[in-house]
């Protein structure tokens, strides 16, 4: 389940399947008391009495545990890679949606779309980078 979810089209199928099914998690975070909680984490606590851990927690695990991650990458690809993990603590998965998500601060004040691009080496580079991160995330 965790392979599934770290991928954002998996993940966002996986959410629309379960909302057909009337499971709502803005209404579990809320029930759960857990209004930071990714929702992958509500749904393991519910499903298999799992742990629950705020977004802010996974994101800080992922930060210590997988520090070679970020080591790959040069001083500017490496801030960019901390703001998206940023947004997600304070957001959600939502801020993973590419290219979106570069087109507003902080990480539009890196450039433009082409130009981050340029930073991780290319296009297929920076998505590359933003998969791994979001599947590190939940490896976490």
């Amino acid at each position: 389940m965790r392979a599934q979810w770290a991928d954002a089209g998996r993940r966002k199928e996986i959410i629309a399947y379960l909302e057909q099914r009337g499971i709502n998690f803005e209404a579990l975070a809320e029930f759960t008391g857990q209004p930071d909680a990714d929702p992958f984490d509500l749904l393991c606590n519910v499903a298999f009495n799992a742990p629950l851990r705020s977004r802010r927690e996974r994101a800080e695990r992922l930060r210590k545990e997988r520090q070679e991650f970020f080591a790959q990458y040069g001083p500017e690809a490496t801030q960019i890679l901390e703001e998206l993990l940023e947004k997600y603590a304070e957001h959600g998965t939502a801020q993973f949606m590419m290219p979106d998500v570069l087109k507003v601060p902080p990480i539009s004040e890196h450039g433009n779309v082409p130009e981050i691009a340029t930073i991780f080496g290319g296009g297929d580079k920076l998505k590359e980078a933003v998969t791994r991160l979001q599947t590190l995330l939940y490896a976490a």
